[in-house]
């Protein structure tokens, strides 16, 4: 195994943020400022959403792009949830995020998430949707979790200095930062997912591609050259069945696009 989505830049910043958050919450919430543990629960759970669901998510997208999508869209609002409740603690405090051009702002921005280990910087490699670099490539060694988390660690080293800092507000804005920055990626490879959809397809429709083939190969259609042609749009077309009462008749090897029949009397049509 490759790693696949495990080594995409808005994985990896998935988790950067739940281990800054879990941190956050677990340094600046207690049982005054969060008596019944409901804000810190909710920002846990937004970091924990916008990780896990990205997963699940690119698990998903391999047998049905439709709730694999669903999911993605999950991850991204949970994030954009999480940043509006650091945007709330520095306003509860009467305090503005960081501006863009602020020296701290900046050099988190500069940080990217370094390459695979056993794939050196630079190398060509195909890039994932959504990411700055690429989620892998076949020069990288084979995944494992013990690489992975020592590869995490390693990017969350990164980004310490501000999501380890003692004051909560420089936290809070290194957070409200990365969760922007992640939440941003992951849209990018949502647009990149339905770009590929619209192309060729998720997995269902390419399974009855498959699956139309297989029926021509075993006989229940003739060879697209010796088909009539559809009526209605000019393609191909191959003997199907009508439901209740298994007749044969043809249809347009477009279907569903294009509803062309004609009738079948054993013979195509000249």
């Amino acid at each position: 195994m490759s790693g696949g989505y495990r080594w995409m830049d808005a994985y990896l910043f998935a988790w950067v943020v739940e281990l800054g958050t879990d941190s956050f919450c677990g340094t600046f919430l207690d049982y005054k400022n969060d008596p019944q543990g409901k804000t810190s629960g909710q920002m846990n759970h937004a970091a924990r959403s916008g990780n896990r669901n990205f997963a699940e998510g690119c698990e998903r997208l391999m047998t049905s792009t439709a709730s694999g999508l669903d999911l993605l869209n999950v991850a991204k609002a949970n994030l954009c949830e999480l940043r509006d409740d650091y945007i709330k603690w520095l306003l509860s405090a009467r305090q503005l995020p960081w501006d863009d051009t602020a020296p701290e702002a900046a050099a988190i921005r500069r940080l990217d998430i370094d390459p695979p280990p056993g794939r050196a910087a630079g190398t060509a490699t195909t890039r994932s949707p959504g990411s700055t670099r690429s989620s892998g490539s076949p020069r990288t060694p084979p995944f494992s979790n013990r690489r992975f988390a020592e590869h995490l660690l390693a990017q969350y080293a990164k980004f310490a200095p501000w999501l380890d800092h003692p004051d909560s507000f420089v936290r809070a804005n290194a957070l409200l930062i990365l969760s922007t920055r992640t939440a941003k990626m992951q849209e990018a490879y949502i647009r990149s997912v339905g770009e590929v959809f619209k192309a060729e397809g998720g997995f269902k429709e390419r399974l009855g591609e498959v699956r139309r083939k297989e029926r021509a190969r075993a006989g229940n259609e003739v060879a697209p050259e010796d088909a009539p042609r559809c009526p209605e749009c000019g393609a191909a077309m191959r003997i199907s069945r009508r439901k209740h009462d298994n007749t044969p008749f043809w249809s347009c090897t477009e279907y569903p696009g294009c509803r062309g029949t004609r009738p079948y009397c054993g013979a195509h049509p000249r």
